[in-house]
């Protein structure tokens, strides 16, 4: 099958294929940080007032219990994996892949030869006019690139010739980044975005020397947060969801014990840690530090990294099924202070 060149450009017809479907509603999408965004190849808008964002690939992605916040993040897989940097999904209707191709072909910018090969397979061979005689009863993929991830080698894996697929049929055999339910899960891991992991820490002020400073993340700070990605168009979708673990705490100097020994602080009843209150001056916290010196004129830097488990469910997927690990973690200055004595 003759390959249509990669370089082609998106932003001449790329939104007219998802503005123009039936049911999905391309206006008042909230992205990930709390604005209005439609992220991909597409257009942006900043008016504020609803909970979904789309691809221009028809790709939406609903953020409605994603993590807010100004210090909210994405994580990182705590393996090597990372989410498909391309994809193929739904581009072009008969008369759209028609629009994009022949002023190509008018141009004679890829040769004779090339723009010969692609008129008998898109428009007089195999697939007549474009396929026009199936308008409505299927769609032209072809592939897209990830946002972000423009210029990575894996955004050039995905270099298949432009496709036909009918309704309800599956795509061709052999193409792995075609759009499914677990696709749409791996491409809705990389838009969530979790909570800062700022700790709280008693004593607020200064900590001192020798003393256990309590460290704790409430339940509001490890709630569970979740991205649905979906494709309208093909009546599928796939909720990816992240839920806190264990934190880890690195005291930022190695003069100091981490509460536990291991420095991982693990999800209890909802929360991490316990929080300090009157009474529990004598008594060991479940998740802390305790430092060995004084910080002097400077301070610690202070890391904490909470590892967020995440899975996704989706059609026909009703158990959790895994996906990497998700590590998202930030740092804080402590000052460290010797007690002082007083003498009589």
């Amino acid at each position: 099958m003759p390959a249509v060149t990669r370089k082609s450009l998106f932003a001449t017809l790329v939104l007219t294929f998802a503005l123009l479907q039936p049911g999905i509603a391309y206006a008042d999408f909230k992205g990930p940080e709390g604005g209005t965004t439609v992220s991909g190849n597409s257009k942006s808008d900043d008016s504020g007032g609803g909970s979904v964002s789309a691809t221009a690939g028809a790709v939406v992605f609903d953020y409605s219990h994603n993590g807010s916040g100004a210090k909210a993040g994405p994580v990182t897989a705590a393996s090597d994996w990372t989410p498909p940097a391309c994809y193929y999904a739904p581009k072009y209707t008969p008369a759209q892949l028609k629009a994009h191709l022949e002023p190509i072909w008018e141009a004679e910018s890829t040769g004779y030869e090339w723009d010969a090969k692609q008129r008998a397979y898109y428009k007089d061979g195999d697939y007549p006019d474009f396929n026009k005689k199936k308008t409505g009863e299927g769609y032209w993929w072809d592939s897209y690139v990830t946002p972000g991830r423009e210029g990575e080698p894996g955004a050039l894996d995905c270099d298949k010739p432009i496709f036909w697929v009918d309704n309800g049929e599956a795509p061709p055999a052999g193409i792995p980044q075609a759009i499914t339910p677990e696709m749409l899960a791996r491409l809705a891991y990389a838009e969530v975005r979790v909570p800062s992991t700022k700790v709280r820490l008693a004593p607020e002020g200064a900590s001192k020397v020798n003393l256990p400073t309590w460290a704790w993340l409430d339940a509001g700070d490890v709630a569970p947060v979740s991205v649905t990605a979906s494709v309208p168009l093909l009546r599928i979708q796939a909720t990816t969801t992240a839920t806190a673990a264990s934190l880890a705490i690195e005291p930022g100097t190695p003069d100091a014990r981490t509460l536990p020994a291991s420095g991982a602080c693990p999800l209890v009843a909802g929360r991490i840690g316990e929080p300090y209150a009157a009474g529990k001056a004598n008594r060991t916290p479940p998740c802390g530090v305790t430092y060995l010196r004084s910080s002097g004129d400077a301070t610690f830097p202070l890391r904490a990294t909470l590892t967020w488990k995440i899975h996704w469910t989706g059609t026909g997927v009703a158990a959790p099924q895994p996906l990497p690990d998700g590590r998202f973690g930030a740092e804080q200055d402590v000052t460290v202070r010797e007690i002082q004595s007083v003498n009589r």
